[in-house]
């Protein structure tokens, strides 16, 4: 599932790709528009900037901007920077995991081919797909 975080973190994108322009937008405008507490979008744009998707800078003028266009963006970035792997089994989100029962696991391959599709579909989705 995902959560609020990812959903949230796909409206702020979408806000800043259609109402950004060149500058930093204030994040008080972005929760008004999005009816989003500004308190809890802090905590996600906060990652946004971490995970190099926005740019921000405080004082006058401040705000926060993307730091390329809609197109340069995949749904799927957002979402796992947001909410980490997208894997639907524990035993497939972690790599360094080396399951025990993998030569036996009948439902592995169903599962990979579950993960494959779901990376495919929000990876193949650009974020000016969404405009």
């Amino acid at each position: 599932m995902i959560s609020t975080k990812g959903r949230y973190a796909l409206r702020v994108m979408l806000d800043l790709a259609q109402n950004g322009g060149d500058g930093y937008t204030p994040l008080k405008d972005i929760a008004e528009r999005q009816e989003i507490s500004k308190k809890y979008l802090e905590i996600i744009v906060k990652d946004m900037v971490s995970g190099g998707l926005l740019n921000g800078a405080s004082g006058k003028g401040g705000g926060y901007k993307m730091t390329r266009k809609a197109e340069d963006y995949s749904v799927g970035e957002i979402l796992e920077l947001m909410e980490g792997p997208l894997s639907s089994v524990a035993c497939l989100a972690d790599k360094n995991i080396d399951c025990p029962k993998k030569d036996k696991c009948h439902t592995l391959p169903m599962w990979e081919e579950y993960n494959e599709m779901i990376h495919d579909f929000f990876y193949g989705k650009k974020l000016s797909d969404l405009l």
